[in-house]
C-alpha cells in the first residue's frame, strides 16, 4: 500500500497514461493538418465573448454553494467573497490534478476562513458539496429531455445520457429523502461509507428548507444555461452553424466524459465526445476536434485562471492542492492546522464537539 500511495508510482503511472493517450491519437485520432488550419481562421471576439459566458456560469455556481452553505452551518454566515475565493480554488484542483481534488480543496480553503465556527464544521463542508453537486441533477434533466426531443443524437451518445440520467435520478431522490428524515446521521462513525454519508445528509440540510433549495436550483440551472450559450457562441467562431440543440448535446457529453476524472482534463476523451456528435451536422471530425480543443481551453482557462489569482490571494501554493485528505479522512481544522493562512499572527484552540 505504501508503494502504491507512493508520489513516484503515482507520478510514473500518470506519465505511463499520458504517452498511452499520446500515441492512441496518433494513431486513431484526427488529421492534425487539418486541426492545425482549422484554427486560421476562428473569430477570437467569440471566443471572447464564450470566455465572459463561462465566467457568468461561474459565478452563478458559487452563489448556489454558498446558498446551501448558508442552510448547512450555524451563523455567522461566510461572505461571499471567501465562497468565491474557495469555489475558484476547486475549479483549479479539478481543472490541473486527476481525481476530484478540487471538492475538498475548496472545502479545506474555505475551512481555515471560518475560525468561529465549531467542530463538525469541515464535514458539514464536506456535505455542501455533495447537495451542491446533486443540484446540477436538475438542469442535467432538463438538458436532456431537450436533447432527447431536439437534436440528432448517436446511439452510443443515446445510451450513455440514458444511463446517467437513471444514475442521477436515483441519487437525488435517495438524497431528497435522506434530508427529510428526522435525524442526522452521525460524523464519526468508523466506517468510511457511513461517514461519508452522514456528511452528505449533514450538506444537504438547505433541501429542508424549500426556498433555499429552489433558489440553489435555480442558480445552478442559470449557471448551465451560461455554459450552454458559451458552447454554442463558441461553435459560431469556428463557423459551426449548428443549431442550439447541437450545442446542448455537445455538452452534456462534456460533461459525461469528465464525470470520471482518469488523468487532467480527459485530454483527447473530452474532443472526441465533442468531435463525433458533430459529424451528424455536417462538421468535419478534425474541426469538431478542433473546436473541441477551444471549448477545453475555455473551461480551464476560466478555472486555472481565475483559481491561480485567488490561490495567490489566499498565500497558499499549488502544492497545497496536492495534499488534501480523502473526504473518509477529513478531520476538523486539519488543513487550518497544516497550512496555517497567517503564521504566527494568533494561536488556535480546537473547539471540543
Amino acid at each position: 500500500m505504501r508503494l502504491l500511495g507512493s508520489r513516484w508510482v503515482q507520478a510514473g503511472g500518470l506519465v505511463v497514461m499520458f504517452v498511452v493517450v499520446g500515441v492512441l491519437l496518433w494513431w486513431r485520432g484526427p488529421d492534425w493538418n487539418v486541426v492545425y488550419h482549422a484554427f486560421d481562421f476562428v473569430n477570437w471576439a467569440w471566443i471572447a465573448f464564450a470566455l465572459a459566458l463561462n465566467l457568468g456560469s461561474v459565478v452563478a455556481r458559487s452563489l448556489a454553494w454558498q446558498l446551501t452553505i448558508v442552510q448547512a452551518l450555524d451563523p455567522p454566515d461566510p461572505p461571499y467573497n471567501r465562497v468565491f475565493s474557495a469555489f475558484a480554488i476547486g475549479l483549479l484542483g479539478n481543472a490541473a490534478l486527476p481525481g476530484r481534488i478540487g471538492e475538498l480543496a475548496r472545502v479545506a480553503v474555505l475551512r481555515q476562513r471560518l475560525p468561529h465556527h465549531g467542530r463538525g464544521t469541515s464535514v458539514a463542508l464536506v456535505g455542501t458539496v455533495f447537495a451542491h453537486r446533486l443540484f446540477d441533477v436538475i438542469p442535467a434533466l432538463l438538458l436532456v429531455g431537450y436533447v432527447l426531443t431536439t437534436a440528432k443524437i448517436p446511439t452510443w451518445a443515446f445510451t450513455s445520457l440514458i444511463v446517467v440520467s437513471v444514475v442521477g435520478v436515483g441519487l437525488f431522490a435517495a438524497a431528497v429523502l435522506s434530508a427529510r428524515r428526522g435525524h442526522r446521521a452521525s460524523t464519526d462513525q468508523p466506517n468510511a461509507l457511513l461517514r461519508l454519508l452522514g456528511m452528505a445528509r449533514q450538506g444537504l440540510s438547505v433541501m429542508k428548507a424549500p426556498a433555499p433549495a429552489a433558489g440553489a436550483i435555480l442558480l445552478q440551472c442559470l449557471g448551465w444555461f451560461l455554459q450552454l450559450l458559451a458552447v454554442y457562441v463558441a461553435m459560431r467562431a469556428f463557423d459551426i452553424h449548428a443549431p442550439l440543440p447541437a450545442a446542448a448535446l455537445v455538452l452534456l457529453l462534456m460533461n459525461v466524459a469528465t464525470i470520471f476524472p482518469l488523468w487532467p482534463g480527459n485530454f483527447g476523451l473530452l474532443q472526441a465526445a465533442v468531435a463525433l456528435p458533430l459529424v451528424r451536422y455536417g462538421v468535419p471530425y478534425s474541426t469538431g476536434f478542433a473546436y473541441g480543443l477551444v471549448l477545453q481551453v475555455i473551461e480551464m482557462s476560466v478555472g486555472v485562471g481565475v483559481g491561480l489569482i485567488f490561490l495567490a490571494r489566499e498565500g497558499l501554493s499549488f502544492a497545497t492542492l496536492r495534499d488534501m485528505p480523502e473526504a473518509d479522512e477529513i478531520e476538523v481544522d486539519e488543513f487550518e492546522e497544516t497550512h496555517p493562512p497567517e503564521r504566527g499572527r494568533r494561536a488556535r484552540a480546537r473547539v471540543p464537539g
